[in-house]
Parts: C-alpha cells; structure tokens; sequence
C-alpha cells in the first residue's frame, strides 16, 4: 500500500479554483519531487498534504488524501495531530532565533506536553544526529538557533521536524536560500532519512529533482489563472530521460517554463 494517495485532490483560494484533479500515489521510504514552473500549484498540493493550506482564510480542499489508507480530512480527524505525523520543512530557515539550539529541536516535543528532561536531551541529540548537524553544534547547544549559518539553520529546522517522529517529511524548496555546500549537506541529508521517512520535495531545481528523487511530478497551467494540474508522474529517470508526455519533455529541456 503506499504511504500517501490523492485522490480527485482540487484545491481553492476562494473562488479560485487553484489546483485541479490530482491524482497520485507515494510509496513508502522514498523521494518524491515536485517540479514544474512557477504558479501550476507546486507548493499548494504540498501543503494539503498536512493540512496547512486551510490555515488561509477561504482556503479548502476537496477529493480524499490518505495516509495509509485513512482520509486525512475525515470528519473526525484532528488536523493538529495531522500535522504531527506529517512534518514540514520550509522554503526559508524558521528557527526560534532567540530559543537555543537544543530548545529550537525539541520545541514541538514540549508543546505536546513532554517535560521529562532526560528525554528532551536524548531526543534533541538523536534529532540532531539525524540532520547531520550534532558535530558542528554539540558544544553550544545552549547558544540561540539564530546564530547559526543558513545551511545550519535548515538542518537544524529538519533536526525540529523528525524530533516529533513524523511519518512523512514535507519540504518546500528547502534548498532554494542556501549556498552549493550546504545544498549538497542538505541533499545527502534527503538520501539518509529516506530510510525512515517518506519525503515529498518541492524544487525549482531539476538537477536536484533528478539526484534526490525516486519519482517526479510534473506539474503545469494551461494559462495564467487557470488551474494548475499534474501533467505526469513516474520513476525519475524515466520522467527526465523519456517522459510519456510532449510538456513534460519541453520543461525538462527548458523549452518552456
């Protein structure tokens, strides 16, 4: 069974119908990107996925998202509990600037009312340990988040994210702020917590899209203020190297887009 299925998924700001009939399957413990040009409804599929898209005013969703075969927007279904097991990392870096590092990673575990301190420092650590990031900060764990570098910052974001043991990791352009190194450090992170997270990425980056990902979505518009679609979806390789479809093909190699 796979981990996450849209089914019939249309997505609306209002009246604007932003997102049409998407349909798709994500396996479990792999990559999944999401690419396609700017305004075909990327980063809007993204954030359904864990229900953060209806924090908008007027904003809603119609068609089924399952995780593991249960309807996430069921009628009894806590959207808070949603977004626990389907963590996010975003776009730009948003750690608690003035909250230390080991607070920033363990944030989410204190908000669901976790007070034992052993555990807050053994989840903080194995987070760290995680994103990478425990050997470059073990020694000022008490300093602010804010004072770390871009790169660091993210890592530490992914390091909150995976602390509440989600099952899926979200990311919209995670790399999209961040310099060629802490990309790489960012990208290799991506291969290791596959093996236990399930990880939808959004990126403008094809040649990221093609060395992190197991599958791709490609994304489209038909025009400005129509709805964005998914154009195709398969294995990665065969999406950038003989995609099925003639727009998927003209993205791929910049003839559009």
């Amino acid at each position: 069974m796979s981990k996450l299925k849209l089914n019939d998924v249309n997505i609306y700001y209002g009246d604007f119908h932003a997102v049409q009939n998407v349909n798709l399957e994500v396996p479990a413990r792999s990559v999944t990107a999401f690419i396609g040009p700017s305004g075909c409804g990327k980063s809007t599929v993204l954030r359904s996925i864990n229900r953060m898209h209806e924090v908008i005013p007027g904003a809603y969703v119609e068609g089924e998202i399952l995780l593991d075969g249960e309807n996430i927007y069921g009628s009894k279904i806590d959207p808070v509990a949603v977004r626990n097991t389907i963590g996010m990392v975003f776009q730009k870096a948003n750690p608690f600037p003035t909250m230390s590092i080991e607070d920033n990673v363990v944030a989410g575990l204190r908000l669901s009312g976790e007070k034992n301190k052993k555990k807050l420092k053994e989840v903080a650590e194995q987070s760290l340990r995680g994103a990478n990031l425990w050997e470059e900060v073990k020694d000022r764990l008490d300093k602010p988040g804010g004072g770390l570098s871009g790169g660091q910052q993210q890592r530490l974001c992914i390091a909150r994210a995976i602390a509440v043991k989600p099952e899926v990791l979200l990311m919209d352009e995670p790399c999209s702020a961040l310099d060629p190194i802490s990309t790489l450090a960012v990208e290799d992170l991506i291969h290791e917590l596959k093996e236990e997270f399930t990880i939808v990425i959004v990126t403008h980056n094809m040649q990221q899209a093609a060395r992190v990902s197991d599958q791709t979505a490609f994304y489209s518009l038909e025009a400005t203020g129509k709805p964005g679609r998914l154009v195709e979806l398969g294995p990665t390789k065969k999406i950038f190297e003989n995609p099925d479809n003639k727009e998927t093909e003209d993205y791929i190699s910049g003839r559009f887009g």
